[in-house]
């Protein structure tokens, strides 16, 4: 008696439509793997580098001498200058954030009317954030020269100082004047993409929405507080972020105006994190893990603050 084996059962292929809908989850991979491997590059490894480095006993010339624990942040908690340069960082960044966005609502507003050569105007304004930053401020560091600064000539020119003694012309020697200048010069950086932005948001408010408004008797004061600015809240909101954090980070203007002198009293985090490395990296690491988390607590702050599910949602 013959005994017959029962044929192999074969898994039947995928149809199509399911290879098809598969292809359609897995292609937008290709388009933004090269992004996402950039910044897990760029961006995540750095940070895991920068927490482990925190952790680690590193001398002024780089070599990793073990783990030292807490110990970096021990010594940079103890060091005389810390209270200070937090404060000054504080302050450094709600001024320099409050008075560019102020100034940017204002240009925005001014930009968004039709007059004579508002496309040349507007071009203008491109220019301090085209520019390096570092020559930005080496520019304003030259104009602030107490001999030779373009801006201390003009002001003995029009009367407004009559006698430029050495002490009166070091606008950069006081570090309360110095670091006035300093975000002066900050505001001037951020105000581009700033009105940018606003402007984007100016121009993507329909004009029937203020003839509703004039209709029903609005001053064009009422009308700007109670339309324009209700639907200007995302462009402010994404130009008030990213102004944040560029600005808590910034680091070419106060080092090539002041390098965070005299002493460390024109110095930010960003500054004075600088200044450690030369001795401890481990310590100015340390620092590093600290203005991450103050940016990211400021940062969840200032949304929570302002709504920002609510503007999601719209």
């Amino acid at each position: 008696m013959s005994t017959t084996t029962a044929p192999e059962t074969q898994k039947p292929p995928a149809p199509p439509h399911r290879r098809h809908t598969l292809w359609r989850r897995l292609a937008p991979l290709v388009w933004i793997g090269p992004a996402i491997a950039l910044i897990a590059v760029v961006v995540l490894w750095p940070v895991v580098v920068m927490i482990q480095s925190a952790f680690q006993q590193i001398g002024g010339e780089g070599f990793v001498a073990g783990y030292d624990g807490l110990d970096n942040f021990r010594t940079l908690f103890h060091e005389p200058y810390l209270a200070g340069v937090m404060i000054r960082t504080l302050i450094w960044v709600v001024v320099v954030v409050a008075a560019t966005m102020l100034i940017s609502l204002g240009l925005a507003q001014l930009f968004n009317q039709r007059f004579p050569g508002r496309r040349v105007t507007r071009w203008a304004l491109i220019i301090p954030w085209a520019s390096s930053v570092m020559m930005t401020a080496i520019i304003f560091r030259w104009a602030l020269d107490p001999n030779d600064g373009v801006i201390n000539i003009f002001l003995h020119q029009i009367g407004v100082v009559h006698h430029l003694g050495s002490e009166q012309a070091s606008w950069l020697g006081d570090p309360h004047r110095a670091f006035i200048w300093m975000m002066a010069v900050a505001v001037f950086v951020s105000l581009p993409f700033s009105t940018y932005a606003i402007l984007s948001g100016l121009q993507g408010i329909p004009g029937d929405v203020y003839e509703a408004s004039a209709l029903d008797g609005a001053t064009s004061w009422r009308s700007y507080v109670y339309v324009t600015l209700p639907l200007l809240r995302p462009a402010i909101l994404v130009a008030t972020l990213i102004n944040i954090i560029n600005v808590f980070n910034s680091f070419p203007i106060i080092w090539e105006m002041t390098g965070g002198g005299p002493g460390y009293q024109t110095s930010t985090t960003t500054t004075f994190m600088v200044s450690l490395k030369q001795g401890n990296v481990g310590e100015s690491a340390a620092l590093s893990v600290i203005n991450f988390a103050l940016v990211i607590v400021i940062v969840l702050v200032y949304l929570a603050t302002v709504g920002w599910k609510e503007q999601v949602d719209r």
